[in-house]
């Protein structure tokens, strides 16, 4: 027999309290955000556009100035040590800002330095076939093509060998090489204990490799929970009926039920909490059964991570 896994605290590397951000145009993008991120977690940070993920990601980085509050990586708070603190964080930003007559391999060379780091080109080459660019180590940035682009913005975050990496949105209006090179880039770094904080619009991808995921919506954040945990609490499941005759409206005998029928009549869908102890079934194939209909199937379909991050936002909204 296996002893039991006993779960002990792991540190936070990055700590944000009250954090505030508001323009000079009046616009409050961050309102009081505090939140923990777990030293070799990858947490998923998810929103709509205009949530405030970029000004919290660039916050941290020290690139936006703060209104008001505080951030620590690694213990050193990024405004007065922020040089320390910086040397901890690799960034892959939205938009691709390479100098363009600037060699591949020159362009690691040159991030490295600019963190203090020694040369070193075993790492470097090492970084660039991870990314499978050490063929093209050589040529200018503005000779390679969009992807190939993003690739080296990658390799650039990487080659001071950060602690903690963010990325915002990597894998936005890429090829499917480059996402499925990237997520396994991804699990190699965090087999090597590195902080990951990723934004994305591909949902699938945080349920897919997030341990714990985060909802921000108008600069709040509404939640940070473990994944599977979020996913129990909040998932719900349907069943669907499928009927061997279409119905033009549902019987009165199960307007209890909250069904909802399909335009043509032919199915009639059922949803109930994932978590629940009883979850209705059996009384309501019963009952369908006794208003006369006749099943011909049963499907059932349980929530995804995106759908539980449109519920919340809307219900935010609301």
């Amino acid at each position: 027999m296996f002893a039991a896994l006993v779960r002990y605290p792991v540190p936070s590397i990055v700590k944000v309290e009250d954090l505030h951000k508001t323009y000079d145009n009046g616009l409050e993008a961050l309102k009081g955000v505090t939140l923990d991120i777990e030293e070799g977690e990858i947490l998923a940070l998810l929103g709509p556009n205009g949530a405030g993920k970029t000004t919290l990601i660039s916050t941290i980085c020290g690139i936006t100035v703060p209104t008001s509050g505080r951030i620590s990586v690694g213990g050193h708070d990024v405004q007065s040590e922020w040089r320390a603190a910086r040397k901890l964080i690799g960034l892959v930003p939205q938009e691709i800002n390479l100098e363009p007559f600037e060699f591949v391999q020159s362009t690691l060379r040159f991030s490295r330095g600019l963190f203090g780091k020694p040369r070193n080109d075993a790492l470097v080459d090492d970084v660039l076939k991870d990314l499978a660019l050490h063929d093209r180590r050589g040529s200018k940035t503005s000779e390679l093509s969009g992807g190939m682009r993003r690739r080296v913005l990658i390799a650039k975050a990487l080659a001071h060998e950060p602690r903690v990496l963010f990325l915002d949105e990597p894998t936005a209006g890429v090829d499917v090489e480059l996402r499925r090179d990237m997520w396994a880039l991804v699990g190699r770094l965090r087999e090597d204990g590195v902080t990951i904080i990723l934004t994305t619009h591909y949902i699938e991808e945080a349920e897919a490799i997030a341990d714990r995921v985060g909802v921000i919506n108008s600069g709040e954040l509404l939640l940070v929970e473990e994944k599977s945990a979020l996913m129990q609490r909040l998932g719900r499941k349907e069943i669907r009926i499928e009927l061997t005759q279409p119905v033009e409206a549902i019987p009165d005998a199960l307007a209890d039920y909250d069904l909802v029928r399909a335009e043509d009549g032919r199915s009639l869908t059922y949803a109930y909490k994932a978590t629940g102890e009883r979850t209705g079934i059996t009384r309501l194939l019963t009952a369908v059964q006794a208003a006369g209909l006749t099943l011909s199937d049963i499907q059932t379909r349980q929530s995804s991570l995106e759908d539980i991050f449109v519920r919340l936002v809307r219900e935010e909204a609301e």
